[in-house]
């Protein structure tokens, strides 16, 4: 074998070994988050069960924020892959049906997962900025799921839309810079719209999965399905029931008959 084949073929083992030593890191760390809360993922606890010291692990990660923002990258791809795994198996070939699917694979994530929802959505970021990481960019991956589904539903159904000259100078400023941000794929006041939309299902998820309103409910999905019933009258788009377990597989090659799939 010639010299730089070997030397390749070293490197590519060193790289393979250093990446299976950085997704154990993130996986203790994930544990941890889950067992003992945000406060215990420290580079010292994960290397404390990694069996190395913390000097060595700042070799993988070169700070405890480094670390959790890796973590948070795992976070949001699998709940990006969650979201558009539920699309798939919707079956559905409109956009209503694909964007309710989505919200209730979004909420089952959520009450599976509250450690790592609130990871993601409870941490405050510096105030008007934006991680400048990679979990920025997968936060709006996640975010364009939904955004997809809405941007759909305007362009084939017009929902009704408020006027910018009936608000406030400044709300109205900010919804045009927020057109502008996403490529004018939704006009301000359609923006308006979807932003109202995922502030709703952020608040009520927010609500449920950190327990801010256990002193009155046990069981949000009726409340929860009661705002996607709202959300649907905001996209003049009509609301379809939770199919039941064990059914979705029929519905699903109903719908792909047709569509004539």
């Amino acid at each position: 074998m010639p010299m730089n084949d070997k030397t390749n073929t070293k490197m590519n083992r060193r790289d393979k070994l250093r990446e299976a030593t950085m997704a154990e890191i993130r996986h203790i760390a994930r544990e941890l988050l889950v067992s003992n809360g945000a406060q215990a993922v420290t580079v010292n606890a994960v290397a404390r069960k990694m069996g190395m010291s913390g000097p060595a692990l700042y070799r993988y990660y070169s700070s405890q924020n480094e670390l959790i923002e890796a973590l948070r990258l795992d976070l949001y791809s699998e709940l990006v892959n969650t979201l558009t795994s539920a699309r798939e198996r919707s079956g559905a070939t409109d956009p209503e049906c694909r964007l309710l699917a989505i919200c209730r694979a979004l909420r089952q994530w959520a009450v599976t997962h509250p450690a790592e929802f609130g990871c993601l959505f409870a941490t405050p970021a510096p105030m008007g900025l934006e991680r400048c990481t990679n979990a920025s960019q997968s936060g709006r991956a996640f975010g364009q799921v939904f955004l997809e589904e809405i941007v759909a539903i305007w362009r084939t159904k017009r929902f009704p839309i408020p006027s910018l000259e009936d608000m406030d100078p400044s709300l109205a400023e900010q919804l045009c810079k927020y057109s502008e941000r996403i490529d004018g794929a939704l006009p301000p006041e359609a923006a308006y719209i979807f932003l109202s939309c995922w502030m709703r299902l952020y608040g009520l998820l927010c609500m449920e999965v950190l327990n801010q309103i256990g002193f009155a409910y046990s069981d949000l999905e009726p409340v929860y399905e009661e705002c996607l019933q709202d959300l649907c009258r905001l996209l003049d788009i009509p609301y379809e029931e939770p199919v039941p377990a064990g059914h979705a597989g029929t519905i699903r090659k109903d719908r792909l008959r047709e569509a004539g799939l």
